[in-house]
């Protein structure tokens, strides 16, 4: 889209802009990152004549672990991500406000979540704080996405990290973190409906370049932790584990917003859009058979893990 067009798109779209936030200014409540950590359980480390970190003293699972280390580098990386947005966005307006309240809002999030592993000593202080700098110096660059394109991405990758921590909360069987992680979960839900009913605005002022934008990010979607050093192997785990995987990416994060903008009922798309929602169809359905595929070898999985606990025969760590 040349740059006029979507400086164009984006003045348009100010006045809904202006309305969602006041939507959202209405409906988000006040919370603090304090009242989440149990405090009581904190002591000194080395450094201040206490006892550093060892394993025996997290009472998190390993796949725990993993799902709470890269939700919360991922929401460290919140300055690249303020850059990504206010670069697109602008600072002006009813726009700028927007990037300031959500970067104001995100940024409880991860301190509400390192205070809690920290304190509860859920994960290697070290290791976390050195994961955190490798990370944050790399930063997150989305690439050339353009604005419309960007608002299109942030929709989904808003509902998906809800996904994310509150099914991240569910496994850690600590009812603190649970609760911690459902109230972060509320904020990326409204973040979610934000931009979510930005992008159904502009699906009626410039369709094509919409339908566009939205098959584009969602063939190419992946989520902005994607670069995080040990990701894959964590990503796995979190999808064994059912945190979050290829299912719940199409039917509880994808397929729920599409509907919502009536994707595949609309006729009001040209040429061009026409031809990016039947790229989008047809990718949809092979990400079904991908995900039923991947739920289907997770049970069979799980099926002789079962077997072989109950027979008493010793793990294949490989399998």
């Amino acid at each position: 889209m040349p740059v006029s067009t979507a400086n164009h798109l984006l003045e348009s779209l100010e006045p809904v802009v202006a309305e969602n936030l006041d939507r959202h200014l209405g409906l988000a409540q006040e919370w603090h990152p304090h009242d989440y950590v149990p405090w009581s359980e904190g002591r000194d480390f080395a450094l201040l004549g206490g006892e550093d970190w060892s394993p025996e003293q997290s009472r998190l699972s390993e796949t725990a672990k993993a799902a709470m280390i890269t939700n919360l580098l991922t929401e460290d990386n919140l300055p690249s991500y303020h850059r990504e947005i206010a670069t697109r966005f602008g600072r002006d307006g009813a726009w700028g406000t927007w990037v300031g309240r959500w970067t104001a809002e995100e940024n409880r999030h991860g301190i509400a979540m390192r205070d809690y592993l920290v304190v509860t000593r859920g994960v290697d202080p070290v290791e976390l704080e050195r994961a955190r700098m490798d990370y944050m110096t790399s930063g997150y660059d989305s690439g050339d996405k353009t604005p419309l394109e960007a608002v299109t991405y942030v929709s989904f990758q808003e509902l998906a990290t809800r996904v994310s921590h509150r099914n991240t909360g569910k496994v850690t069987n600590d009812p603190v973190a649970d609760r911690m992680l459902a109230r972060i979960s509320k904020d990326e839900n409204l973040h979610m409906v934000f931009y979510r009913n930005i992008v159904a605005a502009a699906l009626e002022i410039a369709p094509d370049e919409t339908m566009r934008a939205i098959a584009d990010e969602v063939i190419g979607f992946e989520m902005p932790g994607a670069t995080m050093a040990g990701f894959r192997r964590n990503s796995m785990m979190i999808a064994k584990a059912g945190i979050y995987d290829l299912r719940l990416h199409h039917d509880d994060v994808i397929m729920p917003i599409l509907r919502h903008w009536d994707v595949f009922d609309r006729t009001n798309f040209g040429g061009v859009g026409e031809q990016a929602r039947d790229e989008l169809a047809t990718f949809l359905e092979g990400l079904d058979t991908q995900a039923a595929r991947f739920v289907e070898r997770r049970a069979e999985h799980r099926a002789r893990a079962a077997a072989r606990s109950d027979s008493g025969e010793t793990p294949d760590i490989a399998s």
